[in-house]
């Protein structure tokens, strides 16, 4: 399993209310949310940072990402985790937004994580509908799309809790649903944060209707033995790698 990016957390005492500046963008059908910096600095999300090594830190993820990506022409990638507050939603997050920030790409990012969602609160944004309401009702899914006021960025929100979580997002309507987003827009990449591996059988559930997934460990705190059995659940799966997170000054990032 291929080590992508040893990622630092950004400190909220580095932020500036500055925001990087993009095309502008007019968005006829997606809501265009306007997020407060303090509460993105407070969630250490890079847009409200200015460019600095955190940023640098995303952009190698982003690039190296992309990299193994287009050269399998691939499109959707998963970001899960062996355990909670790992961080593979800050991370989901920032690497989106970092995407986003190439001129010629964009980026959506979906909440599919129905038991714990984070990227409403990640963005400090607040939604009543989402990707359950899709699968549950048939709720249009342009209808609930959000701008979270990032340029070439849209968020599919997770919206209301579903108890039969696996088996939905199993279903022949998501596998219908993920393969329209891949083919409607031939420079997107779609995202999906997801439940961590270990203790939901989500990810691993719906990990083949994705083209690969990324899997996000922490420094300190995922065990030898937990990355190996996450490792053995995935041995079927297109693992793009690991991102080691939450590292320190002059850590050694996991080995090949």
């Amino acid at each position: 399993m291929n080590t992508i990016q040893t990622l630092q957390q950004p400190s909220t005492a580095d932020a500036s209310d500055n925001n990087f500046d993009g095309i502008n963008f007019a968005y006829n059908q997606t809501r265009v949310f306007t997020p407060n910096n303090k509460i993105l600095r407070e969630n250490r999300i890079i847009s409200a940072f200015p460019p600095d090594k955190w940023l640098e830190s995303y952009r190698m993820l982003r690039t190296r990402c992309l990299q193994s990506m287009d050269a399998m022409e691939w499109k959707t990638l998963a970001i899960t985790s062996t355990s909670d507050k790992t961080g593979n939603s800050l991370t989901a997050v920032n690497l989106a937004i970092s995407i986003a920030m190439e001129l010629d790409r964009t980026a959506l990012l979906v909440d599919a994580n129905f038991l714990n969602p984070s990227i409403n609160k990640l963005f400090g944004m607040q939604t009543d509908t989402g990707l359950s309401d899709y699968l549950l009702h048939d709720k249009d899914i342009s209808s609930m799309l959000v701008n979270p006021g990032i340029d070439r960025l849209v968020v599919l929100p997770a919206g209301k809790p579903i108890f039969n979580s696996t088996e939905m997002l199993r279903s022949p309507k998501m596998l219908r649903l993920v393969t329209e987003l891949k083919s409607r827009y031939p420079s997107r990449t779609i995202i999906f944060d997801m439940p961590p591996i270990l203790s939901h059988d989500d990810a691993l559930g719906f990990s083949p209707y994705v083209d690969c997934v990324l899997l996000v460990v922490e420094e300190g705190r995922t065990k030898t033995d937990e990355l190996m059995h996450a490792a053995n659940l995935l041995k079927d799966i297109n693992v793009l790698g690991t991102v080691f997170n939450k590292s320190t000054d002059n850590k050694i990032p996991l080995k090949d």
